[in-house]
């Protein structure tokens, strides 16, 4: 039962060392991949200074905002034009 289990467990050694690019001459692991998971995540979270965009904000200013805002107290604010994504005839 003893020698049953010890071939079970190098069966199992053998056949996860398989998995991996482990290299037994130098014992470190030589896939190319190891550890590219934590590599992109961690580039996902690290903010660019400088972004670039292909579009422009729109400008905005304090006194717009403002102005908004108070039209919006005094009930006076602007109604949106309508707009209408179809065109032509039914």
């Amino acid at each position: 039962m003893t020698t049953k289990r010890a071939l079970l467990a190098a069966g199992a050694v053998l056949a996860l060392a398989g998995c991996t690019g482990w290299d037994p001459r130098t014992g470190k692991i030589e896939d190319a991949g190891w550890g590219e998971a934590n590599r992109q995540t961690i580039a996902a979270q690290v903010i660019d200074p400088d972004p670039q965009y292909e579009y422009v904000d729109p400008e905005t200013s304090g006194l717009h905002a403002a102005q908004a805002i108070e039209r919006y107290r005094t009930d006076r604010v602007k109604q949106p034009v309508t707009t209408s994504t179809t065109q032509g005839s039914n």
